[in-house]
């Protein structure tokens, strides 16, 4: 199969990689976060109110009826780019759908039956190769299970408002807690994810596009974007985290993001390209036999 369909680009055969387990390339810092959040006080209650209020399906149907599904007839590059995410990551196919709206963003929601959403923005800013990217990286939230936190991490304010006024506003202060903790999570997830999308993509240049697309992307400019310099803009990003103020100052400009930024995203994926998925995809490595 080839994973660029976009004309004049040269073709690569993708390798799948039977027996892949979300442990195999899961980022540490996301499973120490996933670790930390199962021990706040009060998970189990918000947990239950997510049930209780049915946000999951509630969503799914304003999904289905605002946006268009992607399927084999329906923007079948993207499907195509879907199927083989799924082979490739081990998951059963979820719904794909993309949403008009030019905010470029992409998420997936959903626990017992997650579906993908592409906003319109984000389909016009990315190529074939790129799209695989995000696709892939949403695939690998579910991989790897997020998908239930994910759900708590996008309602997390309703909820915390549902309990607070079950509760007489006790429950809002357990809730400031758990919102930090969702977002330190949420953006140790999206490390592990980007992995997943470098495992189906298998070249470092459309991740590390996509990235750059996302921190300073405008159409007029995309000819004129060198991947070269983005790199040395990430050593410098590196450089920078040596210094204790510096670093102090990253975590207080990070601690409401969900999202890591494009550069700490870059440098994440770009150190991992070079140690663990050499490792995990070479010739002696535990996925080499699937090619």
């Amino acid at each position: 199969m080839a994973d660029s369909e976009g004309k004049g680009k040269k073709q690569r055969k993708l390798r799948t990689f039977p027996g892949l387990e979300a442990t195999d390339f899961q980022h540490p810092e996301d499973v120490t976060a996933t670790e930390t959040l199962k021990k706040i006080p009060g998970l189990d209650t918000v947990m239950s109110k997510v049930m209780e209020y049915g946000l999951e399906r509630v969503y799914y149907l304003e999904n289905v009826a605002g946006n268009v599904r992607v399927t084999p007839r329906m923007f079948k590059r993207m499907h195509k780019s879907l199927k083989w995410g799924c082979q490739i990551l081990g998951v059963v196919e979820p719904e794909l759908y993309v949403t008009l709206d030019p905010v470029p963003n992409a998420f997936t929601f959903g626990h017992t039956r997650p579906f993908i959403v592409l906003t319109s923005g984000l389909v016009d800013m990315l190529d074939d190769e790129e799209r695989f990217v995000v696709i892939a990286h949403e695939l690998g939230h579910i991989k790897c299970d997020h998908t239930l936190y994910m759900l708590l991490a996008r309602n997390i304010a309703a909820i915390v408002a549902m309990i607070g006024q079950a509760t007489l506003g006790i429950g809002s202060l357990l809730g400031s807690g758990l919102v930090l903790a969702l977002h330190e999570w949420y953006r140790k997830a999206e490390l592990s994810s980007d992995r997943a999308a470098l495992l189906c993509v298998q070249d470092i240049e459309p991740c590390m596009r996509t990235f750059m697309k996302m921190a300073g992307g405008a159409q007029r400019l995309y000819a004129e974007m060198d991947y070269n310099e983005f790199l040395s803009q990430i050593r410098a990003y590196e450089d920078a985290d040596r210094s204790t103020l510096n670093k102090a100052y990253k975590a207080l400009l990070t601690v409401g993001r969900t999202h890591p930024y494009p550069i700490l995203r870059g440098k994440e994926l770009d150190a991992w390209f070079g140690t663990g998925y050499r490792e995990l995809t070479g010739p002696r490595g535990l996925l080499s036999d699937g090619e």
